[in-house]
């Protein structure tokens, strides 16, 4: 009995122990918890050591606009990869053609290191934006997509604007791509040659400005899981992102990675940059992270229009510049020539084609010769 009596005394003393423990825990976390969101300017992965809130406040788009409706079905697409019959390459194209669609995109940047010292991080950058993709070209193994943003704003009286429609950005696809165009700076991009090592069984990813002017291009390889389908690209070299060009000058290119990932509903390109001069002197590290969801009941109608009246122009603009990149060991972009501004004088064009006057496209690749070196 005596033996049966302390042993249940010790049980239960070790019970009350792990009780209280548990509480004890669970008190701390509460109270960690209520400091770490004390502060509504708190920013996840926030540099909260420097002891400034004013850096975890977002920068970047102000504008609101109108609700959207999120499509909650899974793409057909994505759907189609997880065919057991389908081969790799079969399941490859199935997840570049996933990527077109109608989305509401948010766009996350922040810094999470500097490496130079006493360094003071950027605020975070957050926007967004509403737009279309569409598979403008589509022959095996090259797949071009173009992204056009179509945007309603919420105005001052809670009125909606009218729509804003701007040919966004575009990537084309190719498979075991000979070479890629690699930025070296100063507005410049080498033809890097791949390897078959390099090459075999991996997709090419070339990024074009809204003027169809190069960005940036890497090559990896898609791999495919039950339900999900990821891209990872080699260490790949761009300009300075659009968000800090004009206010950053203690660097100079963006050495970084980039991922692309299907969801049931949409997809996510992560980016994990460094930011460096051309001397290879890394300033600061940097995560973005832009999400992709496939909306519902939105009005696409002014930017399909666009694009119905303009694609013949714009087609006409990416073969001079494919024509360029193609002959060219190297190409230098000088978007402003004495006060000529590339992407308007394009973009100007364009809305002169869409108006009527067809004639326009014959001056496409006057002007864009004017803005480029070859060699």
């Amino acid at each position: 009995m005596k033996s049966n009596y302390c042993s249940n005394l010790i049980s239960n003393k070790g019970v009350n122990k792990v009780t209280k423990l548990k509480s004890l825990l669970l008190s701390l976390a509460l109270v960690f918890s209520q400091l770490s969101f004390a502060n509504e300017n708190n920013y996840v992965f926030g540099w909260t050591q420097l002891n400034n809130p004013d850096l975890m406040i977002p920068t970047g788009g102000t504008s609101t606009g109108p609700d959207v409706d999120l499509d909650k079905t899974p793409n057909p697409l994505w759907e189609q990869i997880q065919d057991e019959d389908l081969n790799k390459f079969e399941k490859d194209r199935l997840a570049i053609l996933a990527m077109q669609g109608e989305h509401k995109v948010n766009f996350d940047f922040m810094e999470t290191m500097g490496f130079v010292e006493n360094y003071t991080p950027q605020k975070p950058y957050q926007s967004w934006g509403t737009e279309f993709v569409i598979a403008i070209e589509d022959e095996n193994d090259f797949i071009s997509l173009q992204h056009i943003m179509v945007m309603f704003f919420e105005q001052d009286d809670g009125t909606i604007s009218d729509p804003i429609v701007v040919k966004h950005w575009r990537q084309d696809w190719k498979y075991q791509d000979k070479y890629i165009s690699e930025f070296v700076g100063n507005d410049t991009w080498d033809k890097k040659n791949l390897t078959w090592s390099q090459r075999k069984g991996t997709w090419s990813q070339a990024v074009y400005q809204v003027d169809d002017s190069p960005r940036y291009e890497g090559y990896g390889e898609w791999k495919h899981f039950l339900n999900s389908s990821t891209w990872i690209s080699n260490e790949t070299k761009r300009p300075l992102p659009r968000r800090e060009a004009t206010i950053r000058d203690d660097y100079e290119i963006v050495i970084g990675t980039n991922i692309h990932t299907l969801t049931p509903n949409g997809w996510v390109h992560e980016q994990n940059n460094n930011k460096a001069t051309l001397d290879n002197k890394v300033i600061a590290k940097e995560i973005g992270l832009a999400r992709y969801q496939r909306i519902e009941n939105f009005d696409w109608s002014a930017g399909q229009s666009y694009w119905d009246k303009t694609s013949v122009f714009w087609k006409k603009v990416r073969d001079v510049w494919s024509e360029s990149i193609e002959k060219s060991k190297t190409i230098k972009v000088n978007s402003d020539v004495d006060g000529k501004i590339l992407f308007s004088r394009l973009f100007g064009l364009a809305n002169d084609y869409k108006g009527g006057n067809l004639e326009s496209i014959g001056k496409i690749e006057t002007i864009i010769d004017e803005h480029i070196d070859e060699t």
